[in-house]
C-alpha cells in the first residue's frame, strides 16, 4: 500500500484521534501542575514489597535485573495512572467507580473484622438467639402407611386397638417403617414439613393418628422423644462468635454509609 494511502487510513482511525488529543492536552498542560505531582519516588519498603511478592510467586528471590524491571513497571503504573487522572479518564467510568466504592466499603469492613467482642457480648447475643443453636429434638417411633383417606387410617387404627397385627394395614412405602433417635429435620426432609412436631405431640408407647405427610396417611407409633438441649456459650462459641462477627460488620457497614449519606443533599427527578 502506497505511503500516502496509509496515512489517509491512520487519519480515519479512532485510536490516532484518542492519541493526538491526549498528546496536544499534554502540551497544554505540559508546563502546567505542581512540582510534586511530576516526582515519583519509590521506597525501599516498596521495592522489599515487590520483592517479596515475586518471591511468593515464584518460590525464590528476584535477580537484580529481575528487581529493575518490577521497579519500571511500578514506575510505569504510576506515571501512566497519574496522566490518566489528569486528562479525567477516571471520570464517568463505571468500573472505576464500583472499585473504588469496594475500597471504601472494604474500609469500613476490616475495622469491623478487628472489633473482638467479650464474653459478656457473646452471652448476650447468644441469649437473643438461643433457638437458632440449640441442638435439634430426635424421635424414634414406628410408622404404618394407610393407602386411603382419614377415615380409612382411623378404622385401621380401631383395627389396631382391638389386637390386630400392625403389619396388616400397611401399604408399600420407600420410606422405613422403624425410625431411632432421628434428627426432627430429618425426619420433615422424608414426609414433609411439620410431620415430626405432629408426631412429637402424639402419647408414647401406642399406637395414633392419623398423621398427614407428603404420601398420604400413617398410623405412629412414638417410643421415645428426645427435646433438642439449651446451648451453653463453651459449647457453641466459635458459632456464635462468627455470627455476631457478621451482624456487628453489616452494623457498621451501614452505619458507616448512612453517616456519609446525612453529608449530601438528595435530589432524585423520576421520569
Amino acid at each position: 500500500m502506497p505511503r500516502i494511502e496509509r496515512l489517509k487510513r491512520l487519519v480515519h482511525e479512532p485510536l490516532v484521534h484518542c492519541l493526538v488529543a491526549g498528546a496536544l492536552i499534554f502540551a497544554l498542560w505540559g508546563g502546567g501542575g505542581n512540582a510534586a505531582d511530576r516526582s515519583i519516588t519509590v521506597t525501599e519498603a516498596q521495592v522489599r514489597g515487590l520483592s517479596g511478592q515475586w518471591e511468593q510467586q515464584w518460590h525464590r528471590q528476584p535477580t537484580p535485573a529481575e528487581v529493575d524491571g518490577l521497579i519500571r513497571d511500578l514506575i510505569a503504573d504510576e506515571v501512566y495512572y497519574r496522566e490518566a487522572v489528569r486528562l479525567g479518564l477516571d471520570k464517568d467510568d463505571v468500573i472505576i467507580r464500583r472499585r473504588m466504592r469496594s475500597k471504601m466499603e472494604f474500609l469500613v469492613a476490616a475495622q469491623a473484622e478487628n472489633e473482638v467482642a467479650d464474653e459478656a457480648t457473646l452471652q448476650a447475643w447468644l441469649d437473643t438467639h438461643r433457638r437458632d443453636y440449640a441442638t435439634e429434638a430426635a424421635l424414634s417411633f414406628d410408622q404404618i402407611f394407610v393407602a386411603g383417606d382419614a377415615d380409612r387410617a382411623r378404622l385401621e387404627l380401631a383395627r389396631l386397638a382391638a389386637g390386630v397385627d400392625p403389619a396388616a394395614p400397611s401399604a408399600p412405602l420407600l420410606v422405613p417403617r422403624t425410625y431411632d433417635d432421628v434428627p426432627a429435620a430429618e425426619i420433615d426432609r422424608q414426609f414433609g414439613g411439620g410431620f415430626a412436631k405432629a408426631v412429637a405431640a402424639l402419647p408414647p408407647g401406642r399406637w395414633a393418628g392419623p398423621v398427614a405427610s407428603g404420601y398420604g396417611q400413617h398410623l405412629v407409633r412414638l417410643s421415645k422423644l428426645t427435646l433438642g438441649a439449651a446451648p451453653v456459650l463453651t459449647s457453641v462459641r466459635k458459632a456464635v462468635e462468627n455470627d455476631w462477627r457478621e451482624a456487628n460488620r453489616t452494623r457498621r457497614e451501614n452505619a458507616a454509609y448512612q453517616a456519609l449519606l446525612d453529608g449530601y443533599t438528595i435530589k432524585i427527578a423520576k421520569p
